[in-house]
């Protein structure tokens, strides 16, 4: 089997507060790394009630200090929010600190809406067609600094930090193939375009010094328990979740709902149905069945598994199933 991933948002549920969901981020961090999972990236999103990861790097250091092996990392951080110097600065810390166990995805949304945009910025004036010289500004930055180069990062220069491209579009595919980089495709939440992206990613790749061959990380929201009965209603709680930001309702993350979905309206559906393509939900037999289906139909190096759940144990449970029936 490939190499399997955690993706977390470090949910707040309904009831909870940002200091529990840190809590069980280090803590779901501590058993993915004795399950054998490979990697665990923490998002940036701003502004959003259910998401405690927005101060992303600071979390990252959080995760890393009390864990040993696993690779921790940003899945990703939204780099028109920031410049590309502060990003370099705080990943060269963060390396320095945990050398050779920090990862850097770099994605050109905002994660967050106009207004919260603006508040982070100050101003709009940073496009996102400008990630492109972004993302090369960053990755000059981790380079030995020349004689001639002004300004450094420190720390940061010289250091080996991976850098990823996130995308969810077409655009993300061509920038990472053009420069070489591995790819994280975001189809656990925008999956329309997941086969055109892996293929115009494949097509196009430079091998580059970061990287000799294509390399391709699919994100998928996987649901699993002992019965499959159970595994469906934790995956309501992502699914209302889902459906009430798609709504213009975004919240903290609901206790699951028993037939969630029969509640629906065929609008609410439709939010959903898209997504399903990229969901495991199941028992342990269905989510192997599930997953290599997945794995052979896309060829993914590597899949990076959300579980957007209500109770924590519930989620330890559907990783430690994912890792007895996949690791």
């Amino acid at each position: 089997m490939i190499p399997l991933s955690v993706l977390d948002l470090s949910p707040i549920i309904e009831g909870g507060n940002a200091s529990d969901s840190l809590r069980n981020s280090l803590d779901l961090a501590q058993h993915v790394e004795r399950w054998g999972f490979k990697r665990y990236w923490l998002a940036e999103h701003h502004g959003m009630p259910g998401i405690a990861s927005a101060a992303t790097s600071v979390v990252i250091g959080h995760v890393a200090a009390g864990t040993t092996t696993l690779q921790v990392g940003a899945g990703g951080i939204m780099l028109p929010n920031h410049a590309p110097l502060v990003i370099a600065e705080q990943f060269g810390t963060l390396e320095s600190l945990f050398p050779g166990r920090i990862d850097l995805a770099l994605g050109r949304a905002p994660g967050t809406d106009q207004a919260t945009a603006h508040a982070l910025r100050r101003n709009l004036a940073s496009s996102v067609d400008q990630f492109p010289q972004d993302v090369v500004e960053l990755m000059a930055y981790f380079n030995a600094a020349g004689a001639e180069q002004q300004v450094h990062a420190i720390p940061g220069a010289g250091l080996s930090v991976p850098i990823w491209i996130l995308g969810s579009s077409l655009f993300g595919a061509q920038l990472a193939a053009h420069l070489g980089l591995p790819y994280s495709f975001a189809s656990h939440f925008a999956p329309a375009q997941m086969m055109d992206a892996i293929a115009i990613y494949r097509e196009q790749f430079k091998p580059s010094e970061y990287l000799a061959a294509p390399y391709v990380m699919l994100g998928c929201s996987m649901f699993a328990a002992d019965d499959a009965k159970d595994a469906h209603l934790l995956a309501s709680s992502w699914q209302q979740a889902f459906v009430n930001l798609y709504s213009g309702r975004p919240g903290k993350l609901p206790p699951p709902v028993a037939d969630y979905l029969d509640s629906l309206s065929s609008m609410e559906r439709h939010m959903l149905q898209g997504v399903f393509d990229c969901t495991v939900i199941g028992s342990p037999d269905q989510v192997s069945e599930q997953v290599n289906q997945f794995v052979e139909k896309t060829g993914a190096n590597e899949l990076i598994i959300a579980c957007q759940c209500y109770n924590h144990d519930a989620r330890l449970r559907s990783y430690e199933i994912v890792a007895e029936v996949l690791i």
